[in-house]
């Protein structure tokens, strides 16, 4: 990257809006998870422990934001936020097992199987990412929309360009060197895969327009690589108590990342381009005319920001 390439961003505090949102967020996931007490209690308490671990509940929100900025239903965006989130959160506990990441600590507190034991967590994991699905079938809008709610997020979860075949190929190429163009495509698929799903879907279920959702899908590409760049680069200057699980743990594993590849200063100010260039579609996107020009989108803009200077 050349010197003049440099872009900046100011740093962000999230507003209080976003912590009502938050609170709304949980208040959709504790009303769809099974209550702890009910039967088999065990694999239900797993499920909420993890849920309410803690977190920052990311991909609910842009979901949320993305949808009521378009004038989605508010009661369907929440559930469709919450199933995302009980699909992020199988995935946190599948990757901390033995047999994946082997991490003791997730939010500050005892990994799934450390508290629970392996078995009920792969177990856990699995019973999330299957309620996530009744809970999309149960949206409260037209079928067709929930049929394409299922095609946007299934995928993003899957084997080809999703979560699950990025974390193959993580595995795959531990300990190796990879250039940047690789680098992409696994963290794109691991990471951004979800987060892009998630601003599809509240743009979805608010109807959005094509184009619109064109504008949205690059965003959405965008923040995926400025989430994981952002993580990478805390891995290496967090402390495991700012992060809530064990911080370097990338260099431990043998792992490839975008300090590695870019070094940590490269790194921070690639994750401010990304973000400038999210911000751009966004303000091209309320430009263009038609549906998209009525819309504010200075919360998803608020977001755009916190994103790339997160401390956690």
């Amino acid at each position: 990257m050349m010197a003049n390439d440099r872009v900046t961003t100011p740093e962000v505090n999230l507003s209080p809006h976003f912590a009502i949102q938050r609170d709304r967020i949980n208040q959709a996931l504790a009303r769809l998870l099974p209550p702890a007490d009910q039967y088999p209690e065990s694999i239900h308490e797993a499920m909420r422990y993890s849920i309410f671990a803690g977190g920052k509940r990311v991909r609910p929100l842009l979901l949320l934001e993305t949808g009521e900025a378009f004038g989605g239903p508010s009661e369907v965006l929440l559930d469709a936020g919450a199933a995302v989130e009980m699909i992020h959160t199988y995935s946190l506990i599948h990757d901390d097992l033995p047999a994946m990441d082997n991490d003791r600590f997730r939010r500050g507190m005892p990994t799934s199987h450390v508290k629970f034991g392996e078995a009920t967590a792969i177990l856990a994991g699995d019973a999330l990412l299957t309620l996530a699905f009744q809970v999309l079938a149960n949206l409260k809008v037209r079928p067709e929309l929930v049929v394409r709610a299922v095609q946007i997020l299934a995928p993003a979860i899957g084997t080809i360009d999703g979560m699950i075949g990025g974390q193959v190929m993580d595995i795959k190429y531990e300990g190796a060197q990879l250039n940047q163009s690789k680098l992409e495509q696994l963290h794109r698929a691991k990471t951004g895969a979800l987060i892009r799903a998630s601003v599809l879907l509240g743009a979805l279920l608010g109807e959005a327009d094509g184009g619109a959702l064109e504008r949205l899908s690059r965003l959405g590409d965008k923040l995926g690589l400025v989430f994981q760049i952002v993580d990478d680069v805390l891995d290496i200057e967090a402390t495991s108590s700012q992060l809530g699980k064990t911080a370097g743990k990338d260099r431990g594993a043998r792992k490839y990342t975008f300090p590695s590849a870019l070094g940590l200063a490269g790194s921070k100010q690639y994750a401010e381009r990304l973000t400038h260039g999210a911000i751009a579609e966004l303000e091209q996107m309320t430009r263009a005319g038609g549906q998209a020009s009525k819309i504010d989108a200075s919360r998803l803009k608020e977001l755009c920001l916190f994103l790339v200077h997160r401390k956690s």
